[in-house]
């Protein structure tokens, strides 16, 4: 079963955390499903940016991202070559190593 590794965030995952994850659940379902609250503020539809995650090792395993989730992207704070949507991502076989930016361009943060 593949780990995802989540680097420590000051806010929402302080000390980091491991979990281990069945293969084609999403990111974000993992680390919610963890108590690791990244945000989700269009309920995981692909229409917003604030579950943006920089994926640190195992990038190449994910499914590429579909257009739709490329220019979301785009807008996202902090993009990287290796930033995924978590909401879109779907982990494979391989351990993760993600990281949560610091901030989201979100304009009123919700606690989901």
């Amino acid at each position: 079963m593949p780990k995802i590794t989540f680097l420590p965030h000051e806010e929402i995952c302080p000390e980091g955390k491991t979990i281990d994850v069945e293969p084609g659940v999403t990111i974000c379902d993992a680390a919610l499903g963890a108590n690791v609250e990244i945000e989700h503020a269009c309920e995981k539809s692909c229409a917003c940016t604030t579950c943006h995650v920089i994926i640190r090792e195992g990038f190449n395993s994910l499914e590429p991202a579909t257009e739709q989730e490329e220019d979301l992207l785009d807008k996202a704070w902090g993009l990287e070559p290796e930033s995924r949507l978590s909401c879109q991502a779907k982990v494979d076989d391989r351990d993760l190593v993600i990281e949560i930016p610091k901030y989201t361009i979100n304009q009123v943060s919700e606690n989901h």
